[in-house]
């Protein structure tokens, strides 16, 4: 092979893997831009009182799991029951998310770390979180949610 020829094959392998960088880290970027969105509607949802709706991005399975101190609640439905008796009304107070970090893991799953705070009338709680998202056909559910 020819000194031009192997100019010409480095070139296009370089063209080749700039290319799939490129593809890469538009990939996460979009699916960075999906989470924090799906982050600001929960958000957006607790502050109007809708716990539907703030649930509405958990995978509804009995395989979704929350772990929060020493409690661990398997399942959609055990989390939305938890969240309806110790959140419902005036309890929801105004949620906050912070200091969000998401890394994708993969094309269908991605880790999202940050700080959570309910501000109430006279008194707030507030913690850390870790969430575990997975794309499924019908969009990004959290499978993982460990809160403390």
């Amino acid at each position: 092979m020819s000194n031009r020829h192997i100019t010409i094959v480095l070139a296009a392998l370089f063209i080749l893997f700039a290319c799939d960088r490129t593809t890469f880290e538009q990939k996460t970027a979009l699916i960075q831009n999906e989470i924090q969105l799906i982050m600001k509607q929960q958000q957006e949802s607790w502050n109007s009182g809708s716990i539907e709706g703030f649930m509405q991005y958990y995978w509804k399975s009995n395989e979704f799991t929350f772990q929060s101190g020493d409690v661990r609640l398997n399942g959609w439905d055990e989390l939305f029951k938890m969240y309806r008796k110790n959140y419902s009304g005036e309890n929801m107070g105004t949620l906050d998310f912070t200091d969000i970090e998401i890394q994708v893991l993969a094309g269908d799953v991605a880790v999202v770390l940050g700080r959570w705070r309910v501000t109430k009338k006279d008194s707030f709680k507030q913690g850390l979180f870790t969430l575990i998202f997975k794309k499924f056909n019908d969009g990004w559910r959290i499978i993982v949610d460990h809160s403390s």
